[in-house]
């Protein structure tokens, strides 16, 4: 059997899908299993399970998500028993199994459209409070709906893709005139973000009540911002060129049905909310992130701890709203929480909180500062739960900045 460590991010009650390679391989469906990948393709090339040996050889988890929950869940379950079984027709062909340091990731779905939501009410009010007024900080609108924009699909890129520094136009401080120039002000932003594993038609919407059965499963996301281009360029229209330049996620799609013993209540939220975003039951879900600096000598220097709990707007509301003009959906969008902050300072997800817009530098324990990320720095979150015994991870986002070209 395979042996998963104690605080594997991929223990057996998790079983998160990607999209693999090895040597001289092309990219592949397989399953995460403690140290391990499961090659879903060769498991299917057995006769092991009942679907077609093409949807697990696309370079995309899109059509295997498109077969449907019904589908993606039971082969979830079987797998479930067979790796708990000494005697499972997978052990008796070890070469099904790769480590996952001989294994390249790649994207896990081919994203068509994606959207970015501002939904942490903590974090809304933290900038709320930097760029305008402290008593209102939120605008009229806030409590009322979602707020989200529509952002960059070509740009997402995964977990160990290092970025460049963008440049852009920007207005330098007392300055008359902008000029355009690499940010000073690069930032990252903690989120997560799911990923849609059904279509709706266009005209017709998606109730709160509907609104998981389109939900398939969840990655770890970096929102990176160039703060001094977003202060720029963001009237009227909101964010451009300072969020287009790359979006980071996890390789791991975590599926829904995995997270079930992690739900929770969300915040109550006041007023109440028109009735096609209200809804019934646990919601939220109670997952721990966790954000790592690491400065070019080498040393890292924790800087979050929050939750995936403080969230103020649920998936299910951010779906219901996306739909409720109509929008048709389709399988592998994503749609991201926007920052997710808490209450208390080591809980901000941004440096933009965590430096209050860069008048409070940030103390490294190594004499170093930080407001905005410099040259050479890496960013890396983590994202977990972990209940009575149950640990579901989603793997780690790790990114490496390089000077603008």
């Amino acid at each position: 059997m395979i042996n998963i460590p104690a605080h594997s991010d991929f223990s057996i009650h998790n079983l998160p899908f990607g999209i693999f390679s090895t040597k001289g391989s092309a990219p592949r469906v397989g399953v995460a299993i403690g140290e391990h990948v499961l090659d879903l393709k060769a498991v299917v090339d057995l006769g092991f399970l009942n679907i077609s040996p093409e949807v697990v050889a696309q370079p995309s988890l899109n059509a295997f998500i498109a077969l449907g929950k019904q589908t993606t869940k039971t082969v979830r379950q079987v797998l479930q028993q067979w790796l708990q079984q000494e005697d499972s027709l997978l052990y008796a062909h070890p070469n099904l199994f790769y480590l996952q340091k001989e294994v390249k990731m790649h994207l896990p779905v081919e994203v068509g459209d994606y959207t970015d939501f501002y939904s942490s009410i903590e974090h809304a009010t933290n900038v709320g409070s930097m760029f305008r007024d402290p008593n209102n900080a939120l605008l009229p609108n806030w409590k009322h709906l979602p707020v989200g924009y529509h952002g960059r699909a070509s740009s997402i890129i995964l977990s160990g893709t290092d970025i460049y520094r963008p440049k852009g136009q920007l207005l330098p401080e007392g300055a008359a005139q902008p000029v355009f120039q690499p940010t000073a002000k690069l930032d990252f932003e903690l989120e997560m973000a799911f990923i849609v594993g059904k279509e709706n038609p266009l005209g017709t919407t998606i109730s709160t009540a509907q609104a998981e059965e389109y939900i398939f499963g969840m990655v770890l996301f970096n929102d990176w911002s160039a703060r001094d281009l977003q202060k720029w360029e963001y009237v009227p229209l909101g964010p451009f060129l300072a969020k287009s330049f790359a979006s980071s996620i996890s390789p791991w799609v975590v599926p829904l049905e995995a997270l079930e013993p992690f739900r929770i209540n969300g915040p109550k939220q006041v007023p109440a909310v028109l009735p096609y975003l209200q809804f019934e039951g646990k919601k939220n879900y109670a997952i721990e992130l966790t954000v790592d600096l690491q400065t070019p000598d080498g040393i890292t220097h924790p800087l979050v701890q929050s939750n995936y709990r403080y969230m103020y707007w649920n998936m299910v509301q951010q779906l219901a709203h996306h739909s409720s003009n109509g929008c048709n959906i389709r399988v592998g969008d994503m749609m991201a929480s926007g920052t997710i902050s808490g209450k208390t300072k080591n809980s901000f997800g941004s440096l933009l909180e965590l430096s209050w817009g860069g008048k409070c530098p940030l103390k490294l324990k190594n004499g170093m500062e930080r407001c905005f990320l410099e040259d050479g720095d890496r960013i890396s979150m983590h994202a977990f739960a972990e209940k009575e015994g149950k640990r579901i991870g989603f793997g780690e986002v790790t990114t490496k900045i390089y000077p603008a070209l």
